[in-house]
């Protein structure tokens, strides 16, 4: 698997009759744990075997009542509790009716109850109907029956013998379990317990763990009313939740209205609490993210209380106008739609299915540009994800010019590639289209016809090309048990380039992830860390803020495994893991994407550096060079606020289009430090603002304190001193005037990304301007 385009994909919400597990995997955090609340799940002692289980009578979707006597079996009872929209449920519906055919000629009765208070019989039905169940269904008005078998979750299974005493209680097998699927069953606990009972034996395993979905119980209120569903929690669940929980995305269930979400409550409240939802993966120490989607403590808070207190509805007018979102294509409509094959795939009922390839050659006699792109499963049901990546006509990859990776991408947990204007990704005239399809099976025989969407950009608007690059390592021999393997790849970076995202790429054994830029002046910095990685899960990670990378940086990327039985999800624990690109193989890929910093497509050399001096130059020459009175006066006072510096960055740009920062400096104790700092918020992350400071006897900076006119520095990159060494990390040019601030010696400081961006004429009107400042 690869990056998700710097910008994470969204996978959409099947409908409920077809929910299986693959779409439900992407939520599947809200599966499992254990809550505690009085007003949800009670904290009672759950059955044990030799417990009497009780007699009782339900009706099922089509309206039959069925007495007690016809839920016996002359043998046993096998009485499972399900829930439609429950990731593990769905993917055991199968394997359930397998077992009720198998075994009721034996004397077996194997009985559905349905406790959920969301699932109506509508959703009963349908979700029989297209599962082909065959055994009886039935519907468990108030939990009551839930709660006298003290049931936790679905699927729970009770296997009860011919007198009503529990024999097994807990789950189906081993094959599925919280985000994970076995390609076999290891141990098949209630068929094992069913033979031994058929044969009068006890069962060696008598209890396992649950896992599965809480039984969305009916909670009973306390009367409080200080937070509601309408005043508060509706509009938490519409600005972080909903986007993906409505029909036709992600979420195995909708939470677009109360009688949608009041069944759920009890897990929103338990994966909200352990951070399992909303679905976020990085150490929140490390780098500023515009896709983040955590929840405010205080988000969370309102969420616990409003379930302590019962989930209480309050006043419908209280409600929030509804929220607008993107459906069918989130791109929008497309200029092109591309499908991987001319017919569909045939995806078989279980087992593992090796990645599938595809080739389409879409024909292009040009170049093409790409705005957005997105990839469109065609049976969301079993795709888990796809790549379209790009070879040349005669079969060979694309090499020279920008390295890229690949197109774009669609996983659990990410969102289409959207760039925003001037940036996009190019097609080269005569390449084809490759589709990497990774497909899970469900249960059930299916086919798949996926496909891709593009959106052109107009070539004479793309200023920046964006490509998708990693640092990986295919030295892969992950030991037989190891459950911290730590392997590093390395990348260093040929050309000055703003990151856009990355995306950690492993398999079901990695571990935790990290990003570390070590950059040409020796200091470090952590760009993205991810400590509890998670295959289930592709999201990558959007800077709020382009980084940039100088020339000579070290991309280090950190990778650990975990190759032991204490990892639930691992195949083998006892294989010795290499590279490969099957599941149960391994990969080690620091995926990002990035654009070159100087890269203008738009100029006649494609090349941004330089224009905004050449503009200047061009404009004082024609005598278009003005420094306003005004402009002056406003300097007089810039220093006394921040607002005031900031408004005043984007009057001097005005007169000098290529400066990108002023600062102030001055010794403090035996420190240089930067007092005042205006720039581009796109070198604040490489260089730093105000408070940035160096120890005086290392400053290059320090030493222009005590000089008697400005110094210039056309190309930072062959300065010494630490100062500028760091500072070239972001500019390539600089003016430093030493003046008086009050008493204090200090330089205010003009610095430019561009190289020679102050002929004599800038330095001319920067002395005038920083005489003002020091005002």
């Amino acid at each position: 698997m690869a990056m998700v385009n710097g910008m994470t994909i969204r996978v959409a919400r099947v409908l409920a009759m077809h929910r299986t597990l693959l779409n439900l995997l992407l939520t599947l955090a809200l599966v499992g744990g254990s809550f505690g609340t009085a007003n949800a799940v009670e904290a009672v002692k759950s059955s044990q075997p030799g417990d009497k289980m009780p007699e009782f009578s339900l009706g099922d979707y089509q309206g039959k009542v069925w007495p007690a006597p016809e839920l016996h079996g002359e043998k046993g009872t096998i009485v499972v509790f399900i829930g439609t929209e429950c990731p593990l449920m769905l993917q055991y519906a199968s394997t359930l009716e397998s077992l009720h055919k198998k075994y009721s000629d034996k004397g077996l009765k194997l009985v559905a109850v349905a406790s959920n208070q969301q699932d109506s019989l509508t959703e009963l039905s349908a979700f029989a109907r297209q599962h082909k169940l065959t055994f009886p269904i039935l519907k468990d008005p108030g939990n009551k029956v839930a709660d006298e078998f003290k049931a936790e979750r679905t699927p729970e299974v009770f296997l009860l013998n011919a007198s009503r005493t529990l024999v097994y209680r807990g789950r189906i097998d081993d094959q599925y379990t919280y985000g994970r699927a076995r390609p076999e069953v290891k141990e098949n606990y209630l068929v094992n317990a069913i033979e031994a009972m058929l044969v009068g034996q006890p069962p060696k395993v008598g209890t396992t763990d649950v896992v599965g979905c809480h039984i969305g119980r009916v909670l009973r209120g306390t009367g409080d009313q200080s937070v509601t569903y309408s005043k508060q929690i509706s509009r938490i669940l519409q600005d972080k939740c909903v986007n993906c929980h409505r029909p036709g995305e992600i979420g195995p269930f909708a939470l677009t209205s109360y009688s949608e979400t009041v069944g759920w409550a009890a897990m929103i409240d338990e994966v909200v609490s352990e951070n399992r939802m909303p679905p976020w993966h990085a150490n929140p120490k490390h780098g500023s993210f515009r896709n983040d989607t955590r929840l405010s403590d205080a988000e969370k808070s309102q969420i616990h209380q409003w379930v302590e207190a019962g989930a209480p509805e309050g006043d419908p007018a209280d409600l929030p106008p509804p929220k607008q979102y993107e459906t069918g294509w989130q791109i929008g409509k497309p200029d092109l739609v591309i499908e991987m094959a001319t017919k569909p795939y045939a995806v078989p009922a279980k087992g593992e299915v090796k990645y599938q390839y595809f080739i389409v050659d879409p024909k292009f006699t040009e170049d093409k540009w790409i705005s957005a792109a997105e990839c469109r499963p065609g049976n969301r049901a079993v795709v888990h994800h796809i790549i379209v990546g790009l070879v040349l006509g005669d079969g060979s990859r694309l090499s020279g010019g920008q390295h890229s990776e690949w197109l774009t991408a669609t996983a659990p947990g990410a969102r289409p590639l959207m760039l925003p204007e001037g940036l996009a990704k190019k097609i080269p005239a005569g390449a084809k289209l490759v589709f990497q399809m990774h497909y899970t099976p469900n249960g059930t025989a299916t086919e798949d016809l996926s496909s891709v969407g593009l959106k052109f950009a107009d070539p004479k608007t793309v200023r920046k090309e964006v490509a998708t690059d990693k640092a990986a390592t295919r030295r892969l021999q992950i030991p037989p048990h190891d459950d911290n393997y730590h392997t590093v790849a390395e990348q260093t970076i040929a050309r000055d380039i703003q990151m856009l995202a990355m995306f950690p790429h492993m398999h079901l054994r990695g571990k935790a992830f990290r990003y570390t830029a070590r950059y040409p002046d020796g200091e470090e910095e952590i760009l993205l860390d991810v400590p509890n990685y998670d295959f289930a899960w592709q999201n990558s990670y959007e800077f709020t803020e382009p980084k940039l990378l100088p020339k000579g940086t070290k991309l280090v990327c950190d990778a650990w495994y975990n190759n032991s039985e204490s990892n639930l999800a691992n195949p083998d624990p006892s294989a010795t893991v290499g590279w490969g690109d099957q599941t149960w193989e391994e990969m080690m890929i620091g995926y990002y994407d990035a654009v070159w910093a100087d890269q203008d497509l738009l100029q006649e050399n494609g090349r941004a550096e330089g224009a905004r001096t050449s503009l200047f130059i061009a404009r004082t020459l024609a005598g278009e060079t003005k420094l306003p009175a005004e402009l002056l006066i406003a300097c007089e006072s810039a220093l006394d606020q921040p607002e005031a510096l900031q408004a005043l960055g984007a009057e001097l740009r005005k007169v000098l289009p290529q400066l990108d920062r002023v600062c102030v400096t001055s010794v403090d104790g035996k420190k240089v430090v930067v007092k005042h700092c205006v720039q581009d918020p796109l070198y604040e992350g490489a260089v730093g603002g105000v408070g940035k400071g160096i120890d005086a006897a290392w400053s290059k900076l320090g030493s222009l304190i005590e000089a008697k006119k400005p110094t210039v520095y056309s190309s930072l990159v062959d300065e010494s001193g630490f100062d500028l060494k760091h500072m070239a990390k972001a500019y390539r040019s600089s003016v430093h005037v030493p003046v008086k601030i009050g008493e204090t010696p200090s330089t205010i400081n003009f610095w430019s990304a561009e190289s020679d961006a102050f002929p004599e004429e800038a330095v001319a009107l920067i002395e005038k301007i920083a005489a003002a400042l020091a005002k």
